[in-house]
């Protein structure tokens, strides 16, 4: 039976890059997958875009390329990647520029466009699955609306000869589909096989987290060499089957309880598992350790597709002022305490307009709260003061006001540090995928 082996490169934007260039020298792959992509991550793009045409892309793109891209073409590997974000035709002009950099000539790069679905959705009457609002509720503070797209335009630019194909808003797992159906020819309602493949792009979109690192709890779940963890290999076979491996010698473990761990993981149902090319039914997956570093993958299966496209829809939500500083040494749990009432006090005093606000000691009460604050008395605290506004100026001050506790007291307050930022909030509407067009766009190295 023929098989095809895909890497994963990175599981998100700011992933290791060593792991990539690993497998693309020694894992014998032939795709190499690098998904960057979280909820916000397009929003925050069409923000950098705004400012910059040439902008919007994965702030990455470059270095990953210029580790990667000589290996892969000496090897036949083609890269298929989501790091266009809100830009991919700038992405496939900056990848041009480093293959003439590296003196790799006759590389053929394709941009795929299509996911950017901001005017539509402006203009439709879409309501917000979150809650329930209709997104001209919003108004203006809307900066993006981008459409998961499926496999099939990634497909056509492999099936168009390029050796690297560029994306921006695409489900994850169609990254690692498209090579499949590409390579195999499924037909794209090939719905068990679709499944199949699906699963597979499931199993290796997080890279690192399915070789021990998200897994990784030491005397529980020990995890060797972590810091040089291998990132997953997906040797799959005509029929979808899978087995996830990593390259010999490389740090990590991919054993059935890592693969369990990301076969559950960001699942609501495991029957229903919606994509846009595909409902993926994992609810008869099973697994099988077939050799060291070595895991058997079968069982998946698949439905049609619902005929929608999940859209995000990225604004401008509120403003976030933080303040932070530090105490150490004896009472410094009590100066800590001191410091957030009289935080607490100054912006009530001075009129802060707050929705939410947070104070908390990192280390003490920060993640679970006071009710399970208890042990010994810490050497060390760290304040952290947050509040939800509604404008820049009003965060500007919640930050002002810890910075005074330097000569304000309580004493030996040190570290000081703040910051005032937008929250860019995501929320999902539903919309006919005939909406979406998508295109390919092809440039030469």
């Amino acid at each position: 039976m023929r098989q095809v082996r895909l890497g994963a490169g990175a599981g998100y934007a700011g992933d290791r890059i060593e792991p990539a260039v690993e497998l693309a020298e020694r894992g014998a792959i032939d795709y190499l997958v690098f998904e960057c992509l979280a909820e916000r991550t397009v929003a925050l793009a069409q923000e950098a875009r705004l400012h910059d045409p040439e902008g919007g892309y994965d702030p990455l793109l470059e270095a990953r390329l210029r580790a990667v891209l000589a290996p892969c073409r000496a090897r036949g590997i083609r890269i298929v990647t989501n790091m266009g974000a809100a830009n991919p035709v700038a992405a496939a002009r900056k990848a041009r520029a480093v293959a003439q950099d590296l003196g790799l000539g006759g590389l053929r790069i394709a941009a795929v466009t299509g996911d950017d679905l901001l005017d539509a959705v402006r203009a439709g009457d879409f309501v917000l699955e979150e809650s329930g609002e209709p997104v001209a509720s919003l108004g203006n503070r809307v900066v993006s609306a981008n459409a998961y797209l499926g496999a099939a335009p990634i497909v056509a630019a492999l099936a168009d000869g390029a050796d690297v194909v560029i994306t921006g808003r695409v489900g994850d797992p169609a990254l690692f589909l498209a090579p499949l159906v590409h390579a195999f020819g499924w037909a794209m309602d090939d719905w068990e096989r679709l499944g199949r493949g699906t699963l597979v792009g499931h199993l290796l979109e997080c890279a690192g987290q399915i070789t021990g690192g998200y897994f990784a709890d030491p005397g529980y779940k020990d995890v060797p060499d972590l810091a040089r963890l291998g990132f997953p290999i997906g040797i799959v076979g005509e029929d979808g089957t899978v087995e996830i491996t990593k390259v010999a010698g490389s740090g990590g473990r991919v054993s059935l309880a890592t693969c369990k761990e990301q076969l559950l993981y960001e699942v609501h149902d495991p029957a229903r598992y919606i994509q846009p090319d595909v409902v993926g039914d994992f609810s008869g997956v099973a697994m099988e350790q077939v050799g060291p570093d070595r895991v058997r993958v079968t069982g998946a299966t698949g439905a049609p597709a619902t005929g929608l496209l999940k859209v995000s829809v990225g604004y401008v939500d509120s403003y976030i002022g933080e303040g932070q500083i530090s105490y150490a040494g004896p009472g410094a749990l009590d100066r800590g305490r001191l410091a957030l009432a009289v935080v607490r006090e100054r912006l009530a005093l001075t009129g802060v307009a707050t929705s939410e606000l947070r104070c908390d000691l990192i280390g003490v009460d920060a993640l679970h709260g006071a009710a399970l604050a208890a042990g010994r008395e810490p050497y060390e605290v760290r304040l952290r003061v947050a509040g939800r506004t509604e404008t820049r100026a009003e965060a500007v001050r919640i930050g002002n006001e810890v910075e005074t506790l330097y000569t304000n007291g309580p004493a030996g307050g040190g570290g000081a540090w703040k910051s005032a930022r937008a929250v860019v909030a995501v929320q999902s509407v539903l919309v006919p995928a005939a909406l979406a067009r998508p295109r390919v766009h092809v440039v030469e190295a």
